[in-house]
């Protein structure tokens, strides 16, 4: 393949992943008995919008609801009303959102259903400050924990531990109505508890825990955060709890399947695919080094596999913020690739998210090709710079390789895919 046919084949591999992670293609196979009572579809999340779009059009009975989305991020429906909120950084939007979807689902009778849409970015959306704790309390709690560097599990730990809804709080706020959610994974591992932090799942994680990551991540955390955490009253709901005993959690999309997606398009047009992983996590620069090293072990030696080929994984990488660049960990994943790789022949990259923002630009990722850093040269660019500085960003929109979608209305985590020509 050319330069032009490359950068297109990988486009192609990334809008093949998210369209199989679109809700209207996998809710309906998921829709519930009708109870003898009400249905109410609450939500959150980068999808909420779109599924709740989707479950209308599958479920023929009576329904009402309210999710909540990310800006911009809205869907057409006649019977669930759709509120958008910020992301990633909570606000009163949102806040406002939670407080009347909670009154929404309370006062229920065992005769009555709520179907709850869960999807990555519902962490932020479902605003819900605990105790003492204020809105802005909560927005200082989730800048601090996006520039720290912990794994999105551990992020999601102390989330659960300060809300007034995540950590199986949701569930409790609906019984005794049964709780049927149905969640789009963007975690690695696909631990429902993670999914916009397990609104309505046990959580076998302690307060004790939540401080444990604090620690080792240097969380400053608000003083209110803390005394919840010291005290024992931001605990969750634990397994076994019996107002958990009706909630039952169904996975309907999932990051491994939009990898084979994107990989059953790639042989069929004759190319040799691997998956290494739907789960990968590590400071992005770090893994990206790791890949580096496979790629040029493929490109030079045809070990562990035979060129050409094509390696696709997600998961979902970090970045600890040290510089004062625009961020986004595809964009610092694919440049640290492309440093570690110094323009290694045959080479092209993709690294993108798959809800069509990378970090908080309004960007999916990037492409990078053997002439990346040469072009930046050229133009003036340092990538080692860059990189020094967080700025994946500003280090592709000035080469013209930036990857623009707007909303996707999915989110599978990210996808990154790399042919070695």
């Amino acid at each position: 393949m050319n330069d032009s046919h490359s950068r297109a084949f990988l486009r192609a591999l990334f809008e093949t992943a998210v369209s199989a992670a679109q809700p209207e293609r996998a809710l309906a196979a998921h829709m519930p008995v009708p109870p003898k009572g009400r249905l109410i579809v609450v939500g959150a999340g980068k999808a909420s919008a779109e599924m709740a779009r989707a479950f209308e059009q599958a479920y023929a009975g009576p329904l009402e609801g309210l999710v909540v989305t990310r800006y911009g991020y809205a869907a057409p429906c006649a019977r669930i009303e759709i509120v958008e909120a910020a992301h990633p950084v909570p606000d009163a939007a949102g806040e406002a959102a939670t407080r009347r979807l909670v009154a929404l689902v309370s006062g229920l009778t065992p005769d009555d259903l709520v179907v709850a849409l869960m999807s990555g970015g519902g962490s932020s959306l479902l605003a819900a400050p605990l105790g003492d704790m204020t809105l802005d309390d909560e927005q200082a709690l989730n800048r601090a924990l996006l520039a720290c560097g912990a794994s999105i599990s551990e992020m999601n730990c102390l989330r659960r531990h300060l809300s007034a809804v995540k950590g199986g709080r949701l569930a409790a706020a609906c019984w005794p109505a049964r709780v049927l959610t149905l969640a789009i994974s963007d975690v690695p591992g696909d631990d429902p508890g993670d999914i916009a932090s397990g609104p309505t799942v046990a959580d076998p994680t302690t307060c004790a825990d939540a401080l444990d990551i604090a620690r080792r991540y240097a969380v400053d955390l608000p003083p209110t955060c803390r005394a919840l955490l010291e005290s024992g009253a931001g605990e969750s709901l634990k397994p076994g709890d019996p107002m958990l005993a009706r909630a039952e959690t169904r996975l309907v999309v999932t990051p491994q399947m939009a990898l084979e997606a994107a990989a059953a398009l790639a042989r069929a047009q004759g190319v040799a695919t691997h998956i290494l992983g739907d789960a990968i996590e590590g400071e992005a620069r770090d893994v990206a080094k790791a890949m580096a090293g496979i790629v040029r072990q493929i490109a030079r030696r045809d070990q562990p596999f035979a060129r050409p080929c094509l390696l696709l994984s997600g998961g979902e990488t970090t970045v600890t913020l040290r510089g004062k660049g625009r961020g986004g960990r595809n964009v610092e994943f694919l440049l640290a690739l492309a440093v570690a790789l110094e323009g290694e022949a045959g080479v092209y990259a993709l690294a993108g998210d798959t809800d069509g923002v990378d970090g908080i630009e309004e960007i999916a990722g990037a492409v990078a090709t053997p002439t990346t850093l040469a072009r930046a040269a050229a133009a003036g660019v340092s990538a080692k710079a860059a990189l020094a500085d967080n700025d994946g960003h500003g280090f592709f929109s000035a080469l013209g390789d930036s990857l623009v979608t707007g909303p996707t209305r999915t989110n599978v985590n990210d996808f990154r895919a790399i042919l070695i020509a």
